[in-house]
């Protein structure tokens, strides 16, 4: 195991813990099987007791994976520990991952329990986690604010009681990478019986040294990481999953151990992640923005030109960067349409939602030439979003400006099925369309983000934009695509406000 990194995906756990950031089922399915064909070690599909719609969730995901390891949370409580157990149970390789705190803060003012009793209460969870797989991870919440001794205690306590991974948080993103990889390391030398489990880091970005702090843990013998597509997670976020691969990818000559994930797949997860929780990828983000591998400098052309290796540490097609090309058109059929799905790993439960959706591909492929990969996720996400049961439901926009007046927006949709139309002035074409949304659906929410992002290059490229919006404290994202901006607004507005209104949205698990 010296030389392998098990790789920890915590995306649709952790990162769904992101304010506005929730998904359904089905799109945590599309994000679990474009993470198993990057051949992801183990994937954290969510917390099962959180909610009735988190246990679904998991549950499903458990059921259709089969080459990865699929992970429940659990609180160190034996029915947080029997309800993840209940949603593994079809798993084909199942773990199960359990935390209490051992820091003196949390110890004191969270869990009002003596260190004695957190001992006694990580190993009963440990063994009884254990009544239901042999593959068990402990996580001592906030170890990176721990006091060493009791943190030592802990540990080798919970490897007797069966343990097979120890995970080594930095909870609040509060560790250096010196001093955070010398704990593991002092961890794993101090430890009696240490060599009976893997050492695992998932580090928080609240100073963004998640990354740096995961890798010098993996210097100091950590073999497994925990991190998220696009460092998604809440506050500042998680360790990249795509940092933490290639810089241990591309400095082999330091790190004495790589992944066995695919990485070419990482710019498809990286681009449906961030389709389907609405949060765009900076272009200067390392891996996966869309400047990541651009050299605008004349220097770094010329020298480019020459020889890729004087700039480029790594090739854009080892991160699938060569994978947007563009794949279909308006001439293309339904099977070249649904077979280029399914490698994207999309499927369709019935013909009639696939029929639904090769409609949208041919009226779209008639206001844009080339269809790329990314259009297509994009299009397949508005598909599933416009065919839930939703109280409202887009139709139609018109919107005009001219210079001198006042732009207007008249909208047409559904509301609790009953046809409306609305209409009203703005300060913008996107202003008077929200607006006239709301002169009839009176919402009360506050929009906090909004957000546009071209898709692909060109100007017939589909505008996604992202809403944010804040009703009562609790926060939602919307998303929505087309040619059009303004129709790309109002059906991300729409998408958000259903959220709002919606009782089946899931709780996050801190609520």
């Amino acid at each position: 195991m010296n030389d392998r990194l098990i790789i920890f995906d915590t995306t649709l756990r952790d990162g769904e813990q992101s304010p506005g950031a929730s998904m359904t089922k089905d799109e945590k399915l599309r994000i679990a099987k474009a993470l198993e064909k990057m051949r992801v070690d183990i994937i954290e599909a969510g917390f099962p007791v959180a909610s009735e719609g988190d246990f679904e969730a998991v549950k499903a995901v458990a059921e259709l994976i089969t080459d990865s390891t699929v992970c429940g949370l659990a609180r160190a409580l034996d029915k947080d520990i029997d309800r993840a157990a209940e949603a593994l149970k079809s798993a084909r390789s199942s773990r199960i991952h359990t935390f209490l705190a051992t820091s003196p803060i949390h110890m004191r003012e969270k869990l009002r329990m003596e260190p004695d009793q957190v001992v006694a209460q990580a190993m009963h969870s440990v063994k009884r986690a254990r009544n239901y797989t042999n593959n068990v991870e402990f996580s001592p919440e906030d170890a990176g604010r721990s006091e060493f001794d009791f943190l030592c205690r802990v540990i080798e306590a919970v490897i007797d009681a069966g343990a097979t991974t120890i995970n080594i948080p930095d909870t609040v993103g509060y560790n250096l990478p010196q001093f955070f990889g010398d704990l593991v390391g002092r961890l794993i030398d101090n430890i009696p019986n240490a060599d009976k489990a893997v050492f695992s880091v998932h580090c928080h970005n609240d100073l963004g040294l998640a990354v740096g702090n995961s890798l010098a843990a993996v210097l100091h013998g950590a073999r497994q990481v925990e991190c998220t597509i696009n460092g998604l997670g809440e506050r500042a976020g998680n360790a990249a999953l795509e940092e933490v691969v290639m810089a241990v990818r591309t400095r082999r000559d330091i790190f004495s151990c790589d992944t066995t994930l695919d990485t070419t797949q990482i710019m498809h997860c990286s681009r449906l992640v961030s389709t389907i929780t609405g949060f765009p990828v900076q272009p200067n983000k390392a891996i996966v923005g869309a400047n990541a591998f651009a050299h605008e400098a004349g220097i770094h052309q010329d020298g480019v030109l020459k020889s890729r290796k004087t700039y480029e540490i790594m090739r854009a097609e080892d991160v699938g960067c060569n994978a947007n090309r563009m794949i279909l058109g308006k001439h293309s059929g339904r099977n070249a349409f649904r077979t280029r799905l399914e490698d994207l790993g999309i499927k369709f439960d019935n013909e009639a939602d696939l029929n639904a959706t090769f409609a949208r591909f041919k009226a779209l492929a008639d206001k844009k030439h080339e269809i790329f990969d990314d259009d297509l996720q994009a299009l397949v996400s508005d598909a599933i979003q416009e065919g839930a049961d939703e109280w409202i439901k887009f139709i139609s926009l018109k919107a005009n400006i001219e210079t001198g007046k006042a732009p207007k927006a008249e909208i047409t949709f559904f509301i609790d099925g009953v046809k409306k139309q609305a209409s009203a002035e703005g300060s913008g074409p996107v202003d008077a369309t929200f607006k006239a949304i709301e002169s009839l659906v009176k919402s009360g929410c506050n929009l906090q983000l909004y957000s546009v992002n071209n898709i692909t290059t060109g100007t017939d490229s589909q505008g996604e934009v992202t809403v944010r919006v804040d009703k009562n404290g609790r926060i939602v994202n919307g998303l929505g695509a087309d040619t059009d901006i303004v129709t790309a607004s109002a059906k991300a507005y729409i998408n958000a406000l259903n959220k709002v209104f919606s009782e089946r949205e899931r709780a996050h698990p801190q609520v």
